[in-house]
């Protein structure tokens, strides 16, 4: 395996991990108001948040790249704040990241909080917990297979994307090549013995992140 192919195994790994933690930060409270709330919007903004599971990442990145450039709103911005501009960077990467993988952990986080229904909540409410400690004591917990099953997608999604990542990082070695574009660049240059060694290893992964969903996952236990 040669240093290219390291160091965008390194670099996978590195996005996903960031993209993770931010899409749990992010993620959580989107869920819980798409659980909790009634109000008419709720179908609208499930449906942004959904976007990407139908939309051809190619759209989703093309419409960010324009947004993220030079004449985009985001674009003025960040050059106007002085962090220059984000598109082909690495944290241009993790922004796309982010809005591709979205509805991988807010849907599953989603569902664990429906699934809780009202009775542990108002049970805690008639002990006078605040809103804010029903949340974190009651509510997390109870909802911790949903936040697993959210991370371990968000993770394994990120690390497979090829079509966005390509659109908004394209394919600068050490800063924004991962595993799905290295693996194209070797069939691009028909060294299929490199790309058999990545493409095996990404099959091997995505294979042991689905054993460990489904089998140690509790809420799949149990419908098991």
């Amino acid at each position: 395996m040669e240093d290219t192919d390291l160091g965008a195994i390194w670099l996978t790994l590195k996005l996903a991990t960031v993209v993770t933690v931010l899409l749990l930060i992010v993620g959580t409270p989107i869920a819980w108001w798409l659980a909790r709330t009634r109000s008419r919007l709720k179908g609208v903004v499930g449906a942004v948040v959904a976007l990407p599971l139908v939309l051809p990442p190619t759209v989703l990145g093309f419409y960010l790249l324009v947004a993220m450039g030079p004449n985009g709103p985001v674009g003025r911005l960040t050059e106007g704040l002085g962090l220059g501009l984000l598109p082909f960077t690495f944290p241009g990467l993790v922004i796309a990241s982010v809005f591709y993988s979205l509805p991988f952990v807010v849907q599953p986080i989603q569902n664990a909080f429906e699934a809780i229904g009202e009775r542990p909540l108002e049970v805690a409410a008639t002990l006078r917990a605040s809103p804010w400690d029903t949340f974190w004591s009651v509510a997390v917990p109870l909802a911790k297979p949903g936040f697993l099953s959210g991370a371990i997608l968000g993770f394994a999604h990120t690390v497979g994307e090829f079509g966005i990542v390509l659109m908004i990082g394209g394919n600068i070695p050490g800063k924004t090549r991962v595993v799905s574009v290295q693996i194209y660049d070797h069939v691009e240059a028909l060294e299929y013995t490199q790309a058999h060694w990545l493409a095996g290893g990404m099959v091997l992964f995505s294979f042991v992140v689905l054993f460990a969903l489904y089998t140690f996952n509790p809420a799949r236990r149990k419908l098991a």
